[in-house]
């Protein structure tokens, strides 16, 4: 069946942030930026060894293209039509489907390695990306494709989700995918993010808590001063906690979105010491 044709049978849920991404050779690009550029065919790049846990498959454009690189797919789908229908588009097929709420879904359940990868909505990309990187079965891999001001964040330490991304993965920008790719269209352009899953945080089990504590009161006023922001976690005043950040090379009037990380984990090590 024609793929279009299945685009304009099923009308898309604008609650649910339903974009179907159309353009068969850009599926193919981010199924393969999943697979490490395998391909089931390369014997050298060969993948069929991982699974891919998709996230929100949708139409299954995205997993038919995932079939070129992965024997085994295990899909999470919200709408429970589409968590129906999914199943037969793939006859003989390794796929399971979950019809659930992905930020309840348990991942402890997937294979050490497996790698994750969807066209997600935007409006629940932060949620989506903590889990995965957070959950003690962390996906070695994850590649999305979500809007492309949320895609530069996440490469960046300037909020809270580049610096969850930065403690817990290496990223990268991918393909930039136009508004006109989509039925029907979004309101912004999207981009995809690659995420390569650090086998251990940057910043140990042990100071996790107390790092993301300082990380939330320095972000807890974005558009202020960090001084201002950390001074009631260090417990200083405003012109003491100027001279923390003088001494570990900050500039006194800096943002929060100005740190990188290792700013931050200078930040932690005076705060474990004074």
């Amino acid at each position: 069946m024609p793929m279009e044709f299945i685009i304009n049978m099923l009308k898309n849920k604008k609650s649910l942030g339903q974009h179907w991404l159309k353009d068969r050779e850009i599926l193919l690009k981010i199924a393969s930026d999943a697979s490490f550029g395998g391909d089931l065919t390369s014997s050298e790049n060969d993948c069929s060894s991982r699974v891919a846990l998709e996230i929100g498959p949708g139409l299954g454009t995205l997993t038919s293209a995932l079939f070129r690189h992965f024997e085994k797919i295990v899909a999470v789908e919200f709408d429970a039509a589409l968590a129906a229908k999914l199943p037969l588009q793939f006859p003989g097929k390794d796929l399971t489907v979950f019809n659930e709420d992905f930020l309840q879904f348990d991942l402890s359940s997937l294979p050490a390695g497996y790698i994750a990868v969807g066209n997600i909505p935007y409006y629940i990309t932060a949620k989506i990306v903590r889990k995965l990187l957070t959950a003690e079965n962390r996906p070695s891999r994850i590649v999305l494709l979500v809007q492309k001001e949320v895609a530069e964040r996440m490469v960046a330490c300037e909020s809270l989700l580049g610096l969850s991304v930065a403690v817990y993965a290496d990223a990268r920008l991918g393909l930039k995918v136009g508004k006109e790719y989509f039925t029907p269209p979004p309101k912004v352009d999207s981009q995809v993010v690659i995420l390569d899953v650090l086998r251990e945080p940057r910043v140990s089990a042990y100071d996790l808590e107390r790092f993301w504590k300082m990380a939330h009161a320095g972000f807890s006023a974005p558009r202020k001063k960090l001084a201002g922001n950390l001074a009631g976690f260090f417990n200083v005043d405003k012109n003491a906690m100027r001279e923390v950040l003088a001494s570990i090379g900050v500039s006194p009037d800096a943002r929060a979105e100005d740190l990188s990380l290792v700013n931050w984990m200078d930040l932690l090590d005076f705060s474990l010491v004074s």
